[in-house]
């Protein structure tokens, strides 16, 4: 039984790492020659958030640094920056998971929409602070609108598809102790 526990979790994670890749590797084809007017939301944001929230030993610190790390480099950002300012967000819901958990979706949508927008006001700033060239404020509006608004098909799709699903107590964890 705990073999079998031990192997969903890392076929879990892997599974996690192999949609951010494909996201990140989605983004980077190039599908249209022209400058994007409109910014998409930023799913692998949205991907964490949702996985934290519902199964933390999923989508563990250093699975979403790597991927978040990785992306940085790949889209010519500050490296490390973003990876930072998400895995700090991620831990913070992680943390308040308990609460939201017997709350519902309401609450935990609002708290993913403030927890989002301190992650991009906190990554403007740096980046203003150390005069570094950045989108217009527009474009990063319209992402984190875009993020906040994808956040919920992200949860139904993790949920329905892949089978994450809140813990509830009395739930066993991946090696079988109850929650």
């Amino acid at each position: 039984m705990a073999e079998r526990n031990a192997l969903r979790l890392w076929f879990m994670r892997a599974l996690f790492a192999a949609i951010c890749g494909a996201l990140i590797f989605w983004r980077l084809l190039p599908l249209d020659i022209l400058p994007a007017r409109i910014a998409g939301p930023d799913l692998i944001v949205a991907l964490c958030f949702a996985w934290v929230l519902r199964r933390p030993e999923y989508a563990p610190p250093m699975i979403i640094a790597a991927v978040i790390l990785l992306s940085d480099l790949l889209f010519q950002r500050p490296p490390g920056l973003w990876a930072a300012l998400v895995l700090v967000g991620c831990e913070t819901l992680k943390r308040r998971a308990a609460g939201l958990r017997d709350m519902g979706f309401l609450p935990e949508w609002l708290s993913v929409a403030v927890m989002a927008a301190a992650i991009w006001l906190s990554y403007r700033v740096v980046l203003a602070v150390f005069f570094v060239p950045q989108a217009p404020l527009a474009l990063t509006i319209m992402q984190l609108i875009a993020t906040v608004a994808a956040y919920p098909l992200v949860v139904f799709l993790s949920t329905t598809l892949l089978g994450v699903r809140r813990v509830r107590p009395g739930d066993a964890d991946s090696m079988g102790v109850r929650i």
